[in-house]
């Protein structure tokens, strides 16, 4: 199985939902939620999309690079490359029904972990998703990260004692999903979360606590404030606020701020491996990817998703080559011009 194969397959099953564009920028499926797209016009999907790609690698090949270390920790476990996979939720209504939400969530785990690596899963209105998703942490003896949406404390704590009974590596919360549609489509009241509420989540459990969605220093201050772990840049794939930043353009003045008193993470329209150099020369320690790996499940279900990874992975390896980084952890700005 190769990628040619991988695509023709998911596109088929998407039924319209994701026409797997020669370019994943937002336009063809701009205004598709629930579906593939990018809230409103899909301006903060193709921000994303096209201001990581503004970004240039300068190439340098003076120097001795010949086999770059790709390997990382985060949360205590050792990743082959700085890049997770997303949590992603929705398959009936977001991916046209091609997997079921137990099969995808089987799909990113096991796929991630035969990579090398590890997925977040998500959660979503249908609470059997949630299940799901620790389930498959459980059986790979935790080697996977749970997020819950931003519901009320109570139903959030509730599901972090759920994914500590399954042995996760960390646990968190999408609070970007605050608005999400998809929620509301099931019933399922999320909203934002004040500086106190978040302190509660956090000192709730001994595990790593992720606030996902965080687009500004100050609210990045606020999360190391509240005792959060890690944080992950992202405008939740342009699908809940239209018009917002790119987290490529946020990254920089996040990292500055507390990157040396939490992990900083990215995520956002990585569709190679340039994109994961490119996020960690701008502060970033890993990346998360999401909609390729939809398209890694449908189209190849578990092996789909580790071929996704191990691409990506082989990409960040030439690119580290072609631009005299040596490793992962220090990866210096100067790659990038700015």
């Amino acid at each position: 199985m190769d990628m040619k194969e991988i695509k023709t397959i998911a596109k088929e099953k998407m039924n319209g939902l994701c026409a797997l564009c020669r370019n994943c920028d937002g336009v063809y499926c701009a205004g598709q939620v629930p579906g593939m797209g990018g809230a409103g016009s899909g301006l903060s999907f193709q921000r994303a999309y096209q201001k990581l790609r503004d970004i240039p690698l300068v190439m340098r090949t003076i120097h001795d690079v010949t086999e770059p270390v790709l390997k990382t920790e985060l949360f205590g476990l050792e990743l082959s490359f700085p890049c997770l996979g997303a949590p992603i939720t929705g398959t009936k209504i977001n991916m046209g029904g091609g997997v079921t939400e137990e099969e995808y969530c089987t799909d990113v785990i096991t796929g991630a972990v035969a990579a090398g690596t590890v997925s977040m899963v998500g959660d979503t209105g249908d609470p059997a998703c949630f299940e799901f998703a620790v389930k498959t942490i459980r059986e790979t003896g935790g080697k996977g990260i749970a997020i819950i949406k931003p519901r009320s404390n109570e139903e959030i704590l509730k599901r972090i004692r759920i994914a500590e009974q399954a042995g996760a590596a960390a646990v968190g919360m999408d609070i970007d999903g605050a608005g999400l549609v998809t929620m509301k489509l099931f019933g399922q009241p999320v909203g934002p979360k004040s500086l106190a509420e978040l302190k509660a989540l956090t000192s709730s459990t001994k595990l790593p606590f992720i606030v996902k969605g965080i687009l500004s220093a100050d609210e990045a201050k606020l999360c190391a404030e509240a005792g959060a772990a890690a944080i992950v840049v992202s405008n939740h794939g342009g699908r809940v606020l239209n018009g917002t930043l790119a987290p490529c353009e946020a990254l920089p003045e996040i990292a500055d701020a507390v990157g040396d008193k939490m992990t900083v993470l990215a995520d956002g329209c990585v569709r190679e491996g340039g994109d994961i150099l490119k996020y960690l020369a701008l502060g970033a320690k890993a990346v998360l990817v999401g909609r390729p790996l939809i398209w890694g499940s449908l189209g190849g279900r578990k092996e789909g998703v580790q071929l996704i990874f191990e691409t990506l992975k082989n990409q960040l390896s030439q690119s580290m080559i072609l631009t005299g980084t040596a490793d992962v952890s220090r990866v210096d700005k100067k790659i990038l011009r700015l």
